[in-house]
């Protein structure tokens, strides 16, 4: 898990410019600042604690030295020294560390030295057993108790903001650090197996001073190791919350994203020290088996980081991108193992954890979106709805071409100007709210740019309202022909609109009409003509009365009907809209066919799962006849014949005293799916 994660990070940090932050920095260029904050202010927060837990490791290996010093007192006093160190500046403390590896390089030879001088001892010719039974627990819980001592790798790539060059210093730094830490535990895991027997492994847990060369040396390795990663844990902290707080990600950013004027996070320095104090009162108060119970938690935030970061190359290494192009590349099957290798270690160590970790990092996440944050970065989400909706349509291509279980509006509504759009705004999202979109078709020709310049601010008010929506703009001398063509480049795409949607008023010219709706119709295009009352335009918004001629002599249902689907499936999506009631209406010529038409209307009712409440009404006469008559409605929803009639648009407007709409189908939709 940690040779891939180590890897992946190496990848990813030779394609993109790390900065300040490490992992928050590399997540968020990737896949945004939402998920970068969700991952790492939990990761944040456990690195700070985690200076207490090795700042009590320090203490316990101290009091074994000198058992007569309070722990209280070492606690705190070396709590002060690692805040010093690190307070000085990062270059000091780095500094530091070297003092500290020459420590542990002694130490370590100090051990190995050992296994010379005891060569005659029992022990010494014992034969290691690598994997099989162990007294204290199975093999899985030995792994999750070793776990931990392999989880530093981020320990470099969180100073990616000090770093002269991150691309170059963090694979090299990582993955030398990773091999060298495998080497050495491998040589000494066989080295305890060569120098003592099981029975003292398990009775003594600090056998390794008794057998080593020089014993002193091995007790100045274990105070230098514990205490350099408490100051690795106090310098990285820091960073990781400035440089969240330089994008708004916590509140009061403004503070904690400030910096001295040798660059050191001062203020994220005095709220990391702050949080570790906490933890280490926590730690004394309730004792070392009370700090052990949030362990884990803390475990399974570093997973969670070290998983996304997997995660991370593997999206983008999979999807292909050309923007992925690292200096250093790695097989794809790399980062997936170390994706896999987290998820698992984390309900492995812990299923409640596990779970309480994700639940937080979901929470963070859904509160950062809603923050709406800009980040002066691209990053690849678009790039991977891209890649998944190429994918669809690739699946879609070898699929059947009937999609009537599919169906949602998908509007094409032509303007010349942006006000006649704004007039038709509230009633085109009540057709199109929440699944259906709305492309806007701007068509102006030359030189009248004018009437169209703000098309997209009506636009970005259906995005904002929850409504996909797209605008284009065509330069044509004649409407007609624009739209014709937007109409037949837009057949081909993937998301083509369905219906066509066109206020119609005493003015139109009916020949222009005419020859839309033709070309509509070439295109398997539905129609919407929109005649709005201009008295009492929509009403209420309430009731819907759809109009259906009479199906005589042959009142048969089929899965599709004559020029009747889209009506139904409108009228549902703008009841629903509305929170409105449908009225069937139907009238027949013949007195005998009444009950045909209401065994009709009630089957279709059934079959097209009509909402509860749609009232069903046949009467007998003529249409005109019965007009003042109906029932009162916002809305009336007539069909279209082949051959649009003007005259008879705005007859039936007068007639009902509301706004109506005629529509034909494309062929594609059906009420019955």
């Amino acid at each position: 898990i940690t040779f891939s994660t180590g890897l992946s990070i190496s990848s990813v940090a030779t394609n993109i410019r790390v900065r300040a932050g490490g992992a928050f920095s590399i997540i968020s260029q990737s896949l945004g600042l939402e998920v970068g904050g969700s991952i790492s202010v939990p990761f944040y927060f456990a690195q700070a604690i985690s200076v207490a837990f090795y700042i009590f490791a320090f203490t316990e290996g101290w009091q074994r030295v000198f058992p007569t010093h309070p722990d209280t007192a070492v606690v705190f006093i070396s709590f002060a020294v690692v805040f010093a160190v690190v307070f000085i500046s990062a270059n000091f403390a780095v500094r530091t560390q070297y003092l500290i590896l020459a420590v542990l390089g002694f130490s370590l030879f100090s051990v190995f030295l050992g296994s010379f001088a005891l060569g005659g001892r029992p022990g010494f010719t014992q034969t290691p057993t690598l994997i099989g039974d162990f007294v204290d627990g199975n093999f899985w819980l030995t792994f999750a108790i070793f776990f931990p001592a392999v989880t530093g790798i981020l320990a470099g790539v969180n100073m990616s903001g000090d770093l002269k060059d991150p691309r170059e210093s963090i694979p090299k730094g990582t993955m030398t650090a990773v091999g060298l830490s495998f080497i050495i535990y491998m040589v000494l895991a066989f080295w305890y197996a060569r120098v003592a027997t099981p029975a003292e492994l398990l009775a003594n847990p600090t056998v390794v001073v008794d057998k080593a060369f020089w014993g002193p040396a091995v007790l100045a390795g274990i105070l230098a190791a514990t205490f350099s990663s408490a100051l690795t844990s106090m310098m990285g902290a820091p960073r990781i919350l400035q440089a969240m707080a330089e994008h708004d990600i916590i509140p009061r950013g403004s503070i904690w994203a400030k910096t001295s004027p040798g660059g050191e996070p001062r203020p994220a320095m005095y709220l990391t020290a702050a949080i570790a104090l906490g933890g280490l009162v926590f730690g004394l108060a309730v004792g070392e088996n009370g700090l052990n119970t949030i362990a884990p938690l803390m475990s399974m935030f570093f997973l969670a980081a070290y998983a996304m970061l997997n995660g991370v190359v593997l999206l983008e290494q999979y999807m292909g991108l050309i923007s992925f192009r690292p200096l250093f590349r790695v097989s794809l099957l790399i980062p997936l193992i170390g994706l896999i290798g987290c998820l698992f270690a984390m309900f492995l160590i812990g299923p409640i954890f596990s779970l309480a970790s994700i639940v937080v990092i979901i929470l963070l996440y859904a509160y950062l979106g809603r923050r709406r944050l800009r980040a002066p970065w691209s990053d690849v989400r678009s790039g991977l709805f891209v890649a998944v909706a190429e994918w669809a349509a690739k699946q879609v291509s070898s699929m059947p071409a009937s999609q009537e279980r599919a169906w949602k509006p998908s509007l094409l509504v032509p303007v010349q100007d942006t006000t006649a759009l704004l007039g038709s705004y509230r009633f085109l999202k009540a057709l199109a709210y929440p699944r259906g979109s709305v492309r806007v078709l701007g068509i102006h020709p030359v030189g009248s740019e004018e009437q169209i310049k703000d098309i997209s601010e009506p636009v970005e008010g259906f995005n904002r309202d929850g409504i996909f929506s797209r605008v284009a703009v065509i330069e044509a001398e004649e409407f007609t022909r624009g739209l014709r063509i937007g109409m037949e480049v837009l057949h081909s795409v993937f998301f083509r609109p369905n219906a066509l949607f066109m206020p119609v008023s005493p003015d139109t010219d009916e020949e222009v009409l005419q020859a839309i709706l033709d070309s509509a119709a070439a295109n398997e295009v539905g129609a919407i003509l929109y005649a709005r009352n201009p008295l009492t335009s929509l009403g209420r918004e309430q009731i819907i009365n759809v109009w259906i001629r009479e199906q005589s002599p042959a009142w048969e249902i089929g899965l599709r009907l004559t020029n009747l689907d889209l009506a139904l499936l409108l009228a549902y999506q703008i009841r629903r809209n509305w929170n409105g009631q449908i009225n069937l209406i139907t009238v027949v010529a013949d007195e005998a066919e009444q009950v045909n038409g209401q065994t009709f209307l009630r089957e279709l009712t059934n079959l097209g799962r009509m909402p509860r409440g749609t009232q069903s009404i046949v009467e007998v006469g003529s249409l005109e006849g019965y007009l003042p008559l109906a029932p009162r409605a916002d809305l009336n929803i007539f069909g279209l014949q082949d051959r649009v009639d003007l005259a008879f648009i705005q007859q039936m407007v007068a007639a009902t005293h509301a706004s109506c709409i005629f529509v034909r189908d494309s062929g594609q939709e059906s009420a019955l799916a």
